[in-house]
């Protein structure tokens, strides 16, 4: 049984867990990991542009458990929505055509401004959905937020889009009356309703002109008001990606168990520049980008097949494929927490993950975590092995350092898989994505895991 320790002196690793609520890890697995030199911030350029990521509960009075059960709970929420939204599209017999999910929500702000002169105020990252939008004043329903709502009156650069516009086209449900107005709901029956009108965005020093946007005046849901709105980075055309015609974008997220570490977003040929560097200096794992008719916003990936320790699951072939119907299948996500797998894998993967386990810690049976797999952590106790967790995506077999899949409190008595199980639609969750430069290669169709220290990034 292949395992993960931090002993200099076995070739496992060994996960150490502190007596305060935090554990550590240093990762010593064949995938090599590399320390990237700091450099300076880079705002928007022509080539582009960086930005600032923190956690929605990012500054909030919380211990990391605390942190993860509060994201695990909105994760779920979040699956629900698609699942329920997916399960919608195939079954809607008034229409030949499916309706996309649109995930809404997520686990990451970014700051940004918008307007001439420029209004800073924070949105909601969803790599699930397309549409970028703020609220806006007159606003007939509008939840509160901690900046001024954005008032289109006050900014010279403000233009509200024809109805004949290609992006008022793109809307899936619109209406032409003062220019074109626009409905958008996400899965979990929140929406926002406005018109849809072209600004000016500033990230950081730089901005970009002509950007088309949501002004919502009427919005309704649980979540948004963790920011002000929220930016689009999916594969239709209203998303910030798209909009921008950038080939390449992508994310470095840091730990989840440090609230102090900031993330990064980055757009353009900066998204493989690492450390002054590009892509082609750096060994990552690179699969191919999947689409889906049915969803086409989200970034699929084709996953084989997974190993615990030495062993390659036996998971029926085609268990995390998209189906004809287009359910099913595996995306990756920023704004969900931990991994979901369908379930006839997870079993599996449990199953094996409780033998391997046996004789080092008992399973957690009550349920208290509200999470799939927990085993009881007997007080005081230092170390503990667990094995070796490897994805098998199509081209790349990603090898996962412990923290990226293993949660623990050593208060409470308890570790736990950060993975859980689902009916239909897999998700390949944001913890398992921690220190990974994760590029999104728009142009080639392809997805890249290059190891990365975010927060010296």
């Amino acid at each position: 049984m292949a395992s993960n320790s931090l002993s200099l002196l076995s070739p496992a690793f060994l996960l150490l867990l502190s007596i305060s609520l935090s554990f550590l890890i240093l990762p010593t697995s064949s995938t090599s990991r590399r320390t990237l030199a700091h450099h300076e911030k880079i705002s928007a350029t022509s080539s582009g542009f960086r930005v600032e990521l923190k956690r929605v509960d990012h500054g909030k009075n919380l211990t990391k458990f605390e942190r993860l059960q509060r994201g695990i709970k909105r994760g779920k929420h979040r699956l629900q929505r698609l699942n329920a939204m997916a399960l919608a599209s195939k079954t809607d017999d008034s229409s030949n055509v499916k309706t996309p999910v649109k995930a809404g929500n997520g686990e990451f702000l970014m700051k940004l401004s918008i307007g001439t002169p420029p209004e800073s105020f924070s949105a909601i990252m969803d790599t699930g959905s397309d549409l970028v939008w703020t609220q806006c004043l007159p606003c007939s329903n509008c939840f509160d937020q901690s900046t001024p709502i954005f008032d289109p009156k006050k900014s010279s650069s403000f233009s509200k889009l024809p109805c004949s516009s290609s992006l008022c086209e793109a809307l899936p449900s619109s209406t032409c009356s003062d220019g074109c107005e626009y409905f958008y709901g996400y899965g979990d029956y929140s929406s926002t309703e406005g018109v849809l009108a072209s600004e000016t965005f500033s990230f950081g020093d730089g901005s970009v002109k002509g950007i088309g946007f949501g002004c919502g005046g009427d919005n309704e849901g649980d979540g948004f008001a963790q920011g002000a709105g929220l930016v689009g980075l999916g594969r239709g055309p209203l998303s910030l990606v798209s909009q921008l015609k950038e080939p390449k974008f992508s994310y470095c997220l840091t730990s989840m168990a440090d609230d102090s570490k900031t993330s990064s977003l980055l757009m353009g040929s900066l998204a493989t520049k690492m450390g002054g560097k590009n892509d082609t200096s750096f060994e990552g794992k690179t699969t191919p980008l999947i689409k889906n008719p049915s969803q086409p916003s989200f970034y699929y990936l084709s996953l084989e097949g997974i190993s615990v320790g030495d062993r390659l699951l036996d998971i029926e072939k085609g268990t995390f494929s998209i189906k004809e119907d287009g359910s099913g299948g595996l995306i990756i996500d920023s704004g969900t927490t931990i991994t979901y797998l369908e379930h006839k894998g997870f079993d599996v993967l449990k199953k094996e993950f409780v033998s391997q386990m046996k004789g080092i810690l008992s399973v957690d049976n009550s349920g208290s975590q509200a999470m799939d797999l927990c085993f009881n952590l007997p007080k005081g106790t230092k170390t503990v092995q667990v094995p070796k967790l490897v994805f098998h995506f199509k081209g790349a077999d990603l090898e996962l350092p412990p923290e990226n899949y293993i949660l623990s409190d050593s208060d409470l008595g308890v570790l736990c898989l950060a993975m859980g199980a689902s009916s239909g639609m897999s998700i390949f969750g944001n913890i398992q994505q921690q220190n990974l430069l994760v590029v999104h290669d728009l142009e080639n169709e392809r997805l890249s895991f290059v190891p990365t220290q975010c927060d010296e990034f």
